[in-house]
Order: C-alpha cells, then sequence, then structure tokens
C-alpha cells in the first residue's frame, strides 16, 4: 500500500480514486492499450489538422485532439509542432486510435502533483525518480518562466512561480515544522516587500490559494492583498506537509526568504490556521484592497439620457464591481440570459466586456473560455432545473479542480418569484448573484446585487439597453464596441438616445435591424449553446459583411409565412370594451420550429391592426400580450378559488407572462381570464 500524494489516504500506488484526475502522469509505456482513459498525461504536438491536433503521449503513441474539444477554433491555438501540453486520455479504442481531452490545466504548476504511469513497474502511479524529478523539476521551471511576471488571482504580482522540489529535498536545508513550535517573534512583511528580506527570517499572513504536491515538498501558495508567493514546506519526499492546511484558509506563516531561480521563496518553518477575529482582520484587510481595485475607474453611462437607466446608477456600478472582483478573484462568471434578442445582446454585452479583463488578469491559454461562461435559459424564467445542473458544475469542478464558485450574472431573468427556489439553492452554496432585469421585478427572489429600474420605482426598460450599460461600467476599454447594442436590442419604440448613439457608431436602422433579426433567429437554433464566436461575428462584422443580411432575410421569410398561417386563425373577442385575439398555438402554430411561439405572439402583437389583448392558448397554458401592462398574478387572484383550485391555475412572470393550468379545464380558465383581464384593464 502507498500514500495519496494529494489528500494522503492509503491507496495502491501514490494517488487515490478520488483525486486520479487531480494530477498528471508521465506515460513510459510503447502500447496505446496501457493508457488509462481519464488520466491526465503530458504530451508533444506532433501536427496539426483540420480536424484537430495530433500530440504524442509520452513520445511512443501518438492521439487526436479533436477541434471539438478545443476551446474556440484550432487554427488559434498558439502551439507549434514540439511544444509540450497536456492532455486528457478520454478513450482507447480497439484499433489502438486514441481520443484525447482539452486540459484547462497549461502548466505544472496547475496540477496538484506529478506522477510516472510504468506498465513495466508493479504500480501505474509511481513517483517520479530524483534524476527524473531534478529533470522535471527545471522543464517546470521554464514552462512558467512565460507566466511569472502575470498578475495573480488577487491582482497583485506574482512574486515566486519556482518548482524547486527535489532539490531541496536532497539537501534537507530546511526541515518541517508544526506550527506549535514556532515560538520566535518575527518581522510580519507583506508579499511585495519580501524583496528586501532575501535570507531573512519573516512572518506573512494571507490566503492559501493552493497548495500542490510534489515528488520532494509540498508548495503552497500564499495570496495577501499585494500578491501572492509559494511557500516550500517538507516533512518527507512526496508526502503532504501539513495535511490539514486546505485552499481556502487564512494563515500565518514564518519561514525563510530564499531567491530560487531568480523567484523568491518561502521555505516554511511554521503554519498556523488563524481562526475568529485574526482570520477576520486578515480576509477584510484583503477585501478592502480587492475592492479598493475592483471599482469601476469610469462610471459614466453610455447613454445617461434614459432617465430609468440612470435611476439604478448606483446598481450597476455596485453590479459591476462586483463582476470585476470576481475576475481578480479568478472566479468564472457565469452569464444565465433568456434566448430572445434583449437576452443575447445583454448577455454577449458582459462577456464582451469580460474577455479584455480576463486576458488581462490570467495568464493560461483557454482563460478567456474558463472564466466566462455564457449559458442561454430555454425560458423566461431560472428555475429548480436550471439551478441544479449550475450546482452540480460547480461542486464538480470544486472537488475535481479545487476550482473557487463561480459568481452568477443573471440578466432579462431571475428577478421574480419564479426563480426563488433555484436562488436559494445557489445561496446554501455561498455562490454570489448578480440579477440585471429591465422587466418588471418582485421582492420575492433574493439576490446579492439586483439592477431593476422597476424596483427603484421607473418605468420597465429594455433589458439589452441595460446590460449593454452595465458592460461599459464593467470595462471602459470596450465602450465604443457597445454604442450600438442599445438600440439592436429594440424592436419599436427606441428612444432616440439609443438611436443616436448607434447612428453615431455608423449603425442605420437598416443595419439595426439586420443584426436583430440575425441574432433572433440564431438564438433559436442550439439553444443551449452560447455560440460565442457566430454572435461576436454577427454583432462585430468579425465575418464576411453579408452575414447578418444573409441570416435576417432567413429570419424574415419564416417569420412572414408563419404570420400568414396564423392570423387567419385568430378568434376575437370584445369584453366590457376591451378586444381580445386569440390563437390556438397548439393546433394552428408549428410549435418546434421557428419561430418559437412567444416571439410569433409578439409578431402579432406589433401588428398595426391589432387588439388591445392577444392570447396564446396552449393545451395548458396561456401566454399574454397587451398594449398596457397586465399583472398575470393580479388576474389569478381574481379568478374564482374553486375554479383556481380545481384547474391548478398558476401565473408565470410578473407582467405580460403566462398563465398555466391543467389541460381538461383549458376553456374555464380561458373564460375566467378574460373577464379578469377585461376588469383589470377597464
Amino acid at each position: 500500500m502507498g500514500t495519496c500524494i494529494v489528500c494522503g489516504s492509503s491507496t495502491d500506488g501514490h494517488i487515490c480514486a478520488t483525486h486520479e484526475e487531480d494530477v498528471v502522469f508521465d506515460f513510459r509505456g510503447d502500447s496505446p492499450d496501457q493508457l488509462t482513459p481519464g488520466r491526465f498525461y503530458r504530451g508533444t504536438v506532433d501536427g496539426f489538422a483540420e480536424f484537430g491536433v495530433f500530440v504524442d503521449v509520452g513520445g511512443t503513441v501518438t492521439g487526436l485532439l479533436h477541434r471539438s474539444e478545443v476551446p474556440g477554433r484550432v487554427d488559434s491555438l498558439a502551439w507549434d509542432v514540439g511544444d509540450d501540453v497536456f492532455v486528457q486520455v478520454t478513450d482507447v479504442h480497439d484499433n489502438g486510435n486514441i481520443d484525447l481531452g482539452w486540459s484547462i490545466r497549461e502548466s505544472m504548476r496547475d496540477f496538484r502533483g506529478e506522477l510516472v504511469h510504468d506498465p513495466a513497474n508493479d504500480s501505474d502511479a509511481a513517483l517520479p525518480a530524483d534524476d527524473e524529478a531534478d529533470s522535471d523539476t527545471t522543464d517546470d521551471g521554464d514552462t512558467t518562466d512565460d507566466s511569472r511576471d502575470a498578475e495573480t488571482a488577487d491582482g497583485g504580482k506574482r512574486v515566486s512561480d519556482a518548482d524547486a522540489t527535489t532539490e531541496r529535498a536532497a539537501d534537507a536545508s530546511f526541515e518541517f515544522s508544526g506550527a506549535d513550535d514556532d515560538d520566535t517573534d518575527h518581522e510580519t512583511v507583506r508579499v511585495d516587500a519580501l524583496d528586501d528580506h532575501v535570507d531573512d527570517a519573516v512572518t506573512v499572513e494571507g490566503e492559501i490559494t493552493a497548495a500542490r504536491q510534489t515528488s520532494g515538498p509540498t508548495v503552497f501558495e500564499l495570496t495577501d492583498e499585494t500578491g501572492a508567493v509559494d511557500a516550500a514546506a517538507f516533512v518527507e519526499a512526496g508526502v503532504r506537509a501539513y495535511p490539514e492546511i486546505e485552499p481556502g484558509a487564512v494563515v500565518q506563516l514564518t519561514g525563510t526568504v530564499e531567491r530560487r531561480r531568480g523567484d523568491l521563496q518561502v521555505e516554511t518553518e511554521a503554519v498556523t490556521e488563524l481562526t475568529g477575529d485574526r482570520a477576520d482582520e486578515v480576509r477584510n484587510r484583503m477585501d478592502a484592497a480587492l475592492d479598493d481595485r475592483a471599482a469601476p475607474a469610469t462610471t459614466a453611462l453610455l447613454a445617461p439620457d434614459d432617465d430609468a437607466v440612470a435611476a439604478v446608477h448606483d446598481d450597476i456600478v455596485d453590479a459591476a464591481t462586483a463582476v470585476r472582483r470576481a475576475v481578480i478573484d479568478a472566479r468564472p462568471v457565469i452569464v444565465r440570459h433568456p434566448t430572445t434578442v434583449e437576452g443575447y445582446v445583454a448577455g454577449t454585452a458582459i462577456e464582451r466586456a469580460l474577455l479584455p479583463l480576463i486576458r488581462d488578469e490570467h495568464a493560461r491559454e483557454d482563460a478567456e473560455y474558463h472564466y466566462v461562461d455564457r449559458r442561454p435559459l430555454d425560458d423566461a424564467f431560472y428555475t429548480i432545473d436550471d439551478a441544479t445542473g449550475d450546482v452540480t458544475s460547480m461542486l464538480e469542478a470544486a472537488h475535481r479542480h479545487d476550482e473557487k464558485h463561480p459568481l452568477f450574472v443573471f440578466v432579462g431573468t431571475g428577478s421574480t418569484t419564479e426563480s426563488t427556489d433555484a436562488l436559494d439553492l445557489l445561496d446554501i452554496y455561498d455562490a454570489d448573484t448578480v440579477v440585471v432585469d429591465g422587466g418588471y421585478a418582485d421582492d420575492a427572489a433574493g439576490m446579492d446585487v439586483l439592477v431593476s429600474p422597476t424596483a427603484a420605482g421607473e418605468q420597465p426598460v429594455n433589458t439589452g439597453a441595460l446590460g449593454a450599460q452595465l458592460a461599459a461600467v464593467i470595462n471602459d476599454d470596450v465602450r465604443a464596441d457597445l454604442a450600438h447594442l442599445p438600440a439592436v436590442a429594440y424592436w419599436t419604440d427606441l428612444p432616440a438616445a439609443y438611436a443616436d448613439l448607434a447612428a453615431d457608431a455608423s449603425y442605420d436602422s437598416d443595419a439595426r435591424e439586420a443584426l436583430r433579426d440575425a441574432v433572433a433567429l440564431e438564438a433559436f437554433y442550439q439553444s443551449y449553446e452560447d455560440k460565442r464566436e457566430l454572435i461576436a461575428d454577427l454583432l462585430w462584422g468579425d465575418a464576411d459583411d453579408d452575414l447578418a443580411d444573409h441570416i435576417a432575410t432567413q429570419f424574415r421569410d419564416r417569420l412572414a409565412t408563419e404570420l400568414s398561417t396564423a392570423e387567419p386563425h385568430l378568434s376575437t373577442r370584445h369584453h366590457d370594451g376591451v378586444a381580445f385575439e386569440t390563437l390556438d398555438v397548439g393546433a394552428y402554430t408549428h410549435q418546434y420550429d421557428f419561430p418559437p411561439v412567444d416571439l410569433l405572439l409578439d409578431a402579432l402583437h406589433r401588428r398595426a391592426d391589432s387588439t388591445d389583448v392577444l392570447l396564446g392558448a396552449g393545451e395548458d397554458a396561456l401566454r399574454v400580450r397587451s398594449d398596457d401592462a397586465v399583472d398575470v398574478h393580479a388576474v389569478v387572484d381574481a379568478i374564482d378559488d374553486d375554479l383556481t383550485t380545481t384547474a391548478g391555475v398558476t401565473a408565470r412572470g410578473a407582467r405580460d407572462g403566462r398563465i398555466e393550468f391543467l389541460a381538461g379545464e383549458r376553456d374555464a380558465v380561458l373564460d375566467a381570464v378574460v373577464d379578469a383581464i377585461a376588469a383589470q384593464l377597464a
């Protein structure tokens, strides 16, 4: 039996099943069937093809990293033939073909250790031999040279990136010491001042942001408000020092500052985990410094003439600060939005603002795919089903890769009762949430930051415009890229301020409408995919200029066909002076083809000769469109209690939402809804 180099548990070899994907293996075999699917291996780029990248694993066998596994485009990879890379073996076929997966970890320091997979040995998870470890240490240092000056997750500069492991273990120039053994007072210094204390014994306070086991010492990354430094602690070659100290712990670390291969490093004498007031003091100090850095330098709105947006200016700044802080904290930002033009414009604007910040903050090649993830919703609401998927992914990333919990940003969703349970689930796991919604919000759903004009007593605004305003505050450098987006998000009643803003950016009405229609069509297809590159090509003209016109033409043709099919089947009735049109959407629409029912109803209600209220009657739901906003919750409250109970009538959404019921009571519910809406609008 051996000991897991990550958690210290007893296991065959040196890695347990739980942490097998947390380390990287050096393959010493000569046959594909000797590889272990699921493991990460060190490899070398062998060549490129249209369909992917060939990678030599261990220098003896070659696998394919298919283009579908590569974030972005294959031709955008900064790889050359012969480059060292890390890949995951996902499958080995009977014919010897090897399927490889992408590794979000791109340097040795990103893994929690390195092991040798040599089929000739008794163990397929052995520690490297001393001479191999020395070589790997040197290679590892070379690999990380390019990122030594990169800013760390907290926003400070990295002071050390060295991985001198076996070298220190061999000469035993420092010894493992328990925290209780440290009874000597040393000067407490900040990370950015360590350069003035080489060869001195010092004390550093901060948070452990990473811990990795080498074939020699355990290397902790300690971060304070000024930067990060590596601290090496040695108890025995390959054995985890201070196993009770995990990432996230606030500690007081004492040791001697040394310079290793040009970088600073602390040779650890003692580590004490801080708790209570002492831990709070350190965290508060770090938080204050990071908040100062996360605060936007420019808080001017894209179009200050929009009074409803101006009313939530402070909330926009708070939301922008929260988003910028997540980038600095190395927390992924998950953007959730409905598959509407407003949702896509708002979500994509925020994504556009985030990408340069992430590239500047994180050196890893796939950072812009790892630290921002836009996930469209298939409904207007963030449901418990959506939250369950998000929490599952979040916990898996935290367990397998020590990733921090993300910040969830909801645009055009999350501000009403329907999202309460879902947001509560995120809150249980301490996941922070920002909600940006131009529609009617209620006080039922809980979130950390809310940007809602209606909650501030203003009228609703277009969520696409609101999201673009937020994006401009998140990153002033992309402000010019965002100028036309608010106007693109409008179907009707475009405010002059946004029309002028788009015109100044050289987007006339035809160009804006083409972009809007093209986004509407693409939002429908592959609805769960973010389609990042395609949407960017549309909104920022990175592709052929005819792209938007081509897709917009398809949109208009298909919508016109569906409108001509639906209009003859509209039934009209008048009740208490209110004119109603009703469309049986189950009988007279192609429910699973474009356009989706909600978009079709919007287009029908925008007709010049439309009535006061349009009802889309499905098998078990009524969708409401009206000239004057209809409070669907008030409609349900006005329905007879007996019918509400027997028909299971519930309201979804704040205004002009939908009313759900049991299919067997459809006719009775439809009549009752017409009565209630007429009374509300009378």
